[in-house]
């Protein structure tokens, strides 16, 4: 078990606890299954960023919180020196670098992420809101609502992440992108 993982599962429980929240209603809100659910608690499971994101939502908290467990303190600007944001390895098929953990009340999360190219389709995954991604090196397939679109650097995408949704590095080689979710 990684221990960074269980770290963020333990702050997830104690604020959801101190806000009145069961299990339960925590599960329905970010549409997993509670058995699901209380492995991210434990830190049995990795947990996306998006449902990371939406937890920090639903606690009333920034998630920059849920991931150092530090409060955000930066109001007017942040900033992120290059490959210093703090390291999100939530999906084994993806890696995140958020870039904006100290901004409080954020509108959105961008990130960095990082696709290792693999084989076969990657699993889809779907959370609340909008995204956009724009390729910053190499090129993904996009998964979408029954959808295949490839994109190369400089594209971009701004989608309802309410769709399942996946990426995939192609020819081989490593792929990064910008993702912003609200």
């Amino acid at each position: 078990m990684n221990e960074k993982t269980k770290e963020i599962g333990v702050r997830i429980k104690e604020l959801r606890e101190l806000s009145n929240i069961t299990v339960e209603e925590m599960a329905n809100y970010l549409g997993v299954p509670e058995e699901t659910y209380k492995r991210y608690e434990s830190g049995e499971e990795d947990i996306p960023a998006s449902i990371l994101f939406e937890a920090a939502h639903k606690l009333g908290v920034d998630m920059g919180l849920l991931l150092t467990g530090e409060e955000a303190r930066m109001h007017i600007f942040t900033v992120t020196r290059k490959g210093k944001g703090v390291k999100v390895d939530r999906r084994k098929q993806y890696k995140y670098e958020a870039l904006a953990e100290k901004f409080i009340h954020k509108k959105a999360e961008p990130f960095i992420v990082t696709v290792e190219p693999r084989k076969g389709k990657p699993e889809m995954n779907s959370h609340p809101g909008q995204e956009f991604n724009y390729i910053l090196e190499g090129s993904i397939k996009f998964y979408i609502h029954d959808n295949e679109i490839i994109l190369n650097e400089g594209d971009s995408i701004f989608f309802d992440s309410s769709y399942p949704h996946a990426m995939e590095a192609l020819n081989g080689k490593r792929a990064k992108f910008l993702a912003i979710i609200m």
